[in-house]
C-alpha cells in the first residue's frame, strides 16, 4: 500500500516565508531555509516551495534559494512560481529541486507541460490548479495568484494537464485557503476520481480530523498545509501518528 504524504507548503515572497488567508492579508512567516531544516527533521514527507509573486511581477523563480535549501535538506521538493519554459526547469532542476509546479504558465500555454513531461519525465512535473467556488460558475480554475477566473471547470482542466503528461495535480481551494476549516472535500474527491495521478489536497488545514477527512473521505494522495505548521499549531509526528491510528498508511 503506498503511504500518504504530509506536505509543508513555503510560500515565498521577496526570500521570506509568508502566509495569508484566502490568498490575501500575507503576514512573515519566517525564514525558508531554517523552516526547511525544520520540517525535514519532523519527518515531513515532502516540501513545497512557491514564489507565489514571480508571475505577477514578471519574474523567474528564485534559483539561489532553492541551491540553498538544497544544500540543507534530504527530503524531495518541489519549486514554482514564474516557470515558463523548458529553460527554467533545467535551472531548478540544476540547482537542487526535485520537481517543478507550474500554474499560470500552464494555462497561458497547456502545451508547456507537455513539453515538460517529455523532457523530464512526468514524475517531475506537477500542474498546481487554484480553484474557487461561486454560484454563478461552480468550481473553476484561477490564474495569477488566484486574481483571474479562467474558462476552464476544475475537473476538465486536471483531466487535460494529466493527458498532456502532468504526473501530480496540487488542488489549492481559495474558498478554504487560510480558513482552518477543512480541506474542500467535494472537488477534491472529484479531482481524485477523475484523474490517474496522485491529487495533493491544499487549502483549509485546521486541525488531524481534516487530514484524516482528505485521505478517507476525498480520496487525497497527500495533503498539504502552511501556517498550521509554520506557526507551531499542529506538530508533524503527532499527525502522522494520529492517521497511522487511523488505519491510514503513513511514513513513521
Amino acid at each position: 500500500m503506498l503511504t500518504k504524504r504530509i506536505i509543508p507548503c513555503l510560500d515565498i515572497k521577496s526570500g521570506r516565508c509568508v502566509k495569508g488567508v484566502q490568498f490575501e492579508n500575507i503576514r512573515d512567516a519566517g525564514d525558508p531555509v531554517e523552516l526547511a531544516k525544520w520540517y525535514a527533521a519532523q519527518g515531513a514527507d515532502e516540501l513545497v516551495f512557491l514564489d507565489i509573486t514571480a508571475t505577477n511581477e514578471g519574474r523567474k523563480t528564485f534559483a539561489e534559494l532553492v541551491r540553498d535549501i538544497a544544500r540543507h535538506i534530504d527530503i524531495p521538493f518541489t519549486v514554482g512560481g514564474g516557470i515558463s519554459a523548458v529553460e527554467d526547469v533545467e535551472v531548478l532542476l540544476q540547482n537542487g529541486a526535485d520537481k517543478v509546479s507550474v500554474n499560470s504558465s500552464a494555462i497561458r500555454n497547456p502545451q508547456l507541460v507537455e513539453e515538460l513531461a517529455k523532457r523530464f519525465g512526468s514524475q517531475c512535473v506537477t500542474v498546481a490548479i487554484d480553484t474557487k467556488y461561486t454560484e454563478a460558475s461552480g468550481w473553476k480554475v484561477y490564474a495569477r495568484a488566484g486574481t483571474v477566473e479562467t474558462e476552464h471547470a476544475t475537473v476538465d482542466w486536471a483531466k487535460q494537464v494529466v493527458e498532456l503528461g502532468a504526473g501530480e495535480i496540487l488542488l489549492t481551494s481559495m474558498n478554504n485557503d487560510g480558513t482552518k476549516a477543512g480541506f474542500a472535500l467535494d472537488i477534491t474527491r472529484d479531482v481524485a476520481q477523475a484523474v490517474p495521478v496522485p491529487v495533493i489536497a491544499s487549502g483549509g488545514a485546521g486541525n488531524m480530523e481534516h487530514f484524516a477527512d482528505a485521505f478517507l473521505k476525498a480520496n487525497a494522495d497527500a495533503a498539504l498545509a502552511a501556517s498550521l505548521f509554520h506557526f507551531r499549531e499542529l506538530g508533524i509526528p503527532d499527525l502522522k501518528q494520529y492517521l497511522a491510528n487511523q488505519g491510514i498508511a503513513m511514513r513513521i
